[in-house]
This record gives structure tokens, C-alpha cells and sequence, in this order.
């Protein structure tokens, strides 16, 4: 079966309902994949941009956030590559006070087993096993 990838623009009709026509259309198309009718898959930076698109334009609490994303990453017949890195970095930005790109960062700097970043974002100090060095 071929797979057909999924944009953004998608996941926020379903996931906000804010135009009842797309958000049926995009329910039904997620609906053939968890009965098996379609493949689907999406990026990693799809997810980021979701995560962003939800917090900052649509004003969504980073729990609820967390959770849509979850959801996300359990749908049947939808591939995400990374799926596990992107579960641990939910984990980290939703327990710290961290944006999600360094959450992710961090989480990928610990499955190459890093543990130093050269940055000035001192949100990486919240972050254990990580030591932040400024240049």
C-alpha cells in the first residue's frame, strides 16, 4: 500500500474543528487509516510545527498539547519516524519549563549519548544529564 503524507494544515482542521467541513473530511480520511484503508505519514518537523501552531495560534495548553500529540502518535497506519525521541521529548517539555525544540534537542543529544551543549539558552540547565557550556 502506498503512503500519502500528511501536512500541518490537516492535523490542526481535525484537531481545533475550526472549519466543520475539512474537520469531517480530515475524520474521515483518519478514520481509513486506523481501519487499515490508507497509509499514512508525516515528519518530525510536522509534529514541531504542530506543537507550535497549537500553543501560539490557537492559544492550546501545553497539557492538552501533549495529549492531541499523543494521540497523534498512536493513530494506526500512520508512520512518524522517531516516534519514541519524539515521546520522550512530550515527556521532557511537558514536565519543564523548556519550549519544545530544545526538549527534542536534548532528548536527541541523549540517544547519541551527549551530554554537553554549547549554547546560551539556560533552559538546557533544567534539563538532567545535560551540562550547558557557553563558548
Amino acid at each position: 500500500m502506498k503512503q500519502v503524507f500528511v501536512d500541518n494544515n490537516v492535523f490542526l482542521r481535525f484537531l481545533t474543528a475550526d472549519e466543520p467541513k475539512k474537520f469531517q473530511a480530515c475524520k474521515k480520511l483518519f478514520t481509513q487509516a486506523v481501519e487499515g484503508g490508507i497509509s499514512l505519514i508525516t515528519s518530525e518537523m510536522i509534529i514541531a510545527e504542530l506543537i507550535w501552531t497549537l500553543l501560539s495560534y490557537y492559544k492550546v495548553s501545553k497539557t492538552e498539547v501533549v495529549e492531541k500529540i499523543i494521540a497523534i502518535l498512536n493513530t494506526p497506519n500512520l508512520y512518524i519516524p522517531n516516534k519514541d525521541l519524539i515521546s520522550e521529548t512530550l515527556l521532557v517539555f511537558e514536565r519543564k519549563d523548556v519550549d519544545y525544540i530544545d526538549a527534542y534537542n536534548a532528548v536527541f543529544m541523549r540517544y547519541q549519548k551527549v551530554e554537553e551543549i554549547y549554547s546560551y539558552d539556560r533552559n538546557f540547565d533544567v534539563i538532567e544529564g545535560i551540562k550547558r557550556i557557553e563558548p
